[in-house]
């Protein structure tokens, strides 16, 4: 009995030991801890550059690329190249099995050869129904010709200039035919038109090209030594934005990696009105609220660590000043208007409010007009509240 009761006794008191202590910290903490007032810092100002920038996102792809396709129909017999290499231009990149265009080119040959030799013949029957009608109007002047017999003579004459004059055609048309199986025949080998590499092949070996109606794409084939980003920049910011305007970007994959450029053109309508005419597009922008217009700028790639279709956070630069007397955006006061601020200078003999006029603010440094100077250091509250 008196273990237990012994045993009671020491977790009671462990208890109320464990209650004081707990009591003592909360009446420590409500005694000594910081007041609203006294949570601040101070910040000396300094000089530095401050921009101003439009926000925008943007796509990459090549410059300067081309969808290489067939303009003849047949299989594809053999490809040269593969994806990711490097080609030049005229070099053989794909050859389509060129049978039928042999066939159309012998057929269209021997059209042109039998051309000629019609005309030789029309030209031969010409110098006979010549030599006939000489003789009519020889016997005609003479008075023993029959002037039936003149106006036949002549009448073959004429015909047949005009038989030769079809045949001279008709070889015409057949050149046109051989220069275009003979250009159908060269179509058979695909080469490049450009320097470039090959971004991907669509066709495989094998394959079957028909090109009645679209060419068909077989490879495409890009420079990448230079990339183009496509922009959207929304409605509230278009009249900020102009060619020639600084920028820079980085990409997704790399957020460290800052790239420099100068904005190209500017699309001067959305791409939603260039669309309107299409009964579909012009509804599904009338339900949209967004308006974006595209702005595009070129940006060298020579070590090929931007791809195709990588996303890009673009930074138009709009407005610049260099080597400012700048204050911490966090260090003004309530705003009296006309760009002006009431803030707290830290003295030595204590505090005291100023009015600052500022300029160019990009939301983490404000450049400072009038009201303060280099070196003063300026009262940064840190108001958490007293809880």
């Amino acid at each position: 009995m008196m273990r237990g009761y012994s045993r009671h006794r020491k977790t009671l008191l462990v208890a109320l030991m464990v209650t004081i202590v707990v009591i003592i910290s909360i009446v420590c903490y409500q005694q000594w801890r910081p007041t609203k007032a006294e949570l601040f810092y101070t910040v000396e100002l300094d000089h530095g550059d401050i921009e101003k920038v439009v926000l925008a996102s943007g796509t990459l792809k090549p410059a300067l690329q081309v969808s290489v396709g067939a303009q003849v129909s047949g299989q594809l017999r053999k490809l040269y190249v593969q994806q990711g290499e490097r080609v030049k231009k005229g070099q053989l990149l794909a050859e389509i099995d060129p049978t039928l265009q042999l066939s159309d080119l012998r057929n269209t040959t021997a059209q042109l050869a039998s051309a000629k030799a019609q005309k030789l013949a029309s030209e031969a029957m010409l110098v006979q129904y010549s030599k006939s009608l000489a003789r009519e109007k020889v016997l005609n002047r003479e008075g023993s010709g029959v002037k039936s017999d003149l106006e036949q003579a002549q009448a073959q004459y004429d015909t047949q200039v005009q038989q030769v004059a079809v045949n001279e055609a008709q070889i015409v048309q057949a050149e046109m035919s051989v220069q275009t199986a003979t250009a159908n025949l060269g179509y058979t080998r695909i080469i490049a038109p450009m320097d470039g590499e090959v971004l991907g092949i669509i066709t495989r070996e094998g394959q079957t090209i028909v090109s009645s109606q679209t060419a068909p794409t077989i490879l495409v084939l890009a420079d990448l030594d230079k990339m183009q980003v496509q922009t959207r920049i929304s409605e509230a910011d278009i009249q900020k934005i102009h060619t020639g305007q600084p920028l820079w970007f980085y990409v997704i994959a790399d957020p460290q990696t800052r790239y420099e450029g100068v904005l190209g053109y500017v699309q001067p309508a959305p791409l939603e009105a260039l669309e309107e005419q299409n009964s579909s597009a012009a509804a599904s922008s009338q339900q949209s609220n967004a308006i974006y217009y595209n702005g595009t700028f070129e940006v060298d790639n020579q070590q090929r660590l931007l791809k195709t279709s990588m996303t890009a956070q673009v930074f138009i630069r709009i407005a610049q000043v260099k080597e400012a007397l700048r204050i911490p955006v966090a260090a003004l006061g309530h705003s009296l208007g006309d760009d002006r601020y009431a803030v707290v200078v830290h003295q030595e003999k204590g505090n005291e409010e100023r009015i600052v006029r500022i300029g160019l603010n990009d939301r983490q440094y404000a450049q400072v007009l009038e009201g303060l100077q280099p070196g003063d250091r300026v009262v940064i509250s840190q108001d958490t509240g007293s809880t």
